[in-house]
C-alpha cells in the first residue's frame, strides 16, 4: 500500500493541448460552453454530458454526485432525477447549487453556479415519455437515496411495475422529474503546462456579465 500511495502522489501530466486567452473567449459565457461542449463532441469525449452536480443540506453539509445534463438554453441548465432524494431534499432546502465538466481528453474544466427550480410537469413528462421503457419502470421502482436490504427488493419491484403498466404506457411517477439550474457563474479552466493553467471566469453583475482571469 505504501508503494501505491507513493506512486498516486508522483502521478503527473504536463498539460499541453491548448491555451485560453481573454481574446479568444466569447462574451456571453453560454455561448462559450456551447463552443466547448460542440468540440468536446467532435473530439467524442466519452460520456460528455456527465456533469458533477453539487448540492448542499439544510445543515450546510456539501453533497455531489455525477448526473447527465439534458437540455441546455440560454443559461439554463437541465436534468433529471427523482425529487424525494438526497439531491432533491437539498434543493428543496437550498437552491443553490454547482456543476463541473471534466473532459480529460482536451485538458478542459467547466465550472457553473447559479440557482435550481423545478421545471414545469409539461416538460417533465415530455422528456419521461422519451425515455426507454425499462428507464421508465426504473423510476417507478426506485426510491433513490432510500436504504433498502438486499438486491432482490429492488429487483422485485422492478417486477411489480412492469406487470403493472402491462401493455399499457408508462406514466410518469409524480415523485420524478426536472430541475433547471440558471447560471450566475461560469469558469472555464484549460490545462497548461507547469500547473500554470488559464482560468476564465464571468460573474453576472447588474444583468452583465464580468470577465476575470483567474490566477491558477
Amino acid at each position: 500500500m505504501d508503494e501505491f500511495q507513493k506512486h498516486i502522489s508522483q502521478l503527473r501530466d504536463d498539460f499541453t493541448f491548448s491555451t485560453l486567452s481573454e481574446k479568444d473567449v466569447e462574451a456571453n459565457p453560454f455561448f462559450q460552453f456551447e463552443k466547448w461542449l460542440l468540440e468536446a463532441v467532435a473530439y467524442k469525449v466519452p460520456e460528455v454530458q456527465a456533469m458533477q452536480l453539487c448540492t448542499v443540506s439544510e445543515r450546510n453539509s456539501p453533497s455531489s454526485r455525477i448526473v447527465y445534463l439534458r437540455e441546455f438554453k440560454n443559461h439554463q441548465f437541465t436534468f433529471y432525477g427523482n425529487y424525494l432524494s438526497k439531491k432533491g431534499i437539498h434543493l428543496e432546502h437550498n437552491p443553490n447549487a454547482a456543476l463541473s465538466f471534466f473532459w480529460p481528453q482536451l485538458e478542459r474544466q467547466i465550472r457553473i453556479e447559479g440557482v435550481v427550480k423545478k421545471i414545469s410537469a409539461e416538460l417533465s413528462d415530455q422528456y419521461f415519455n422519451s425515455r426507454p421503457r425499462e428507464s421508465q419502470i426504473g423510476a417507478w421502482a426506485s426510491n433513490q437515496s432510500e436504504t433498502i436490504l438486499t438486491r432482490n427488493e429492488l429487483e422485485e419491484k422492478n417486477i411489480h411495475f412492469e406487470k403493472q403498466f402491462k401493455n399499457i404506457p408508462v406514466t410518469r411517477p409524480p415523485h420524478w422529474g426536472g430541475w433547471s439550474l440558471e447560471a450566475n457563474y461560469y469558469e472555464f479552466w484549460q490545462g497548461r503546462k507547469s500547473r500554470l493553467h488559464d482560468r476564465i471566469s464571468y460573474s453576472l453583475t447588474e444583468n452583465s456579465w464580468q470577465l476575470n482571469r483567474l490566477a491558477p
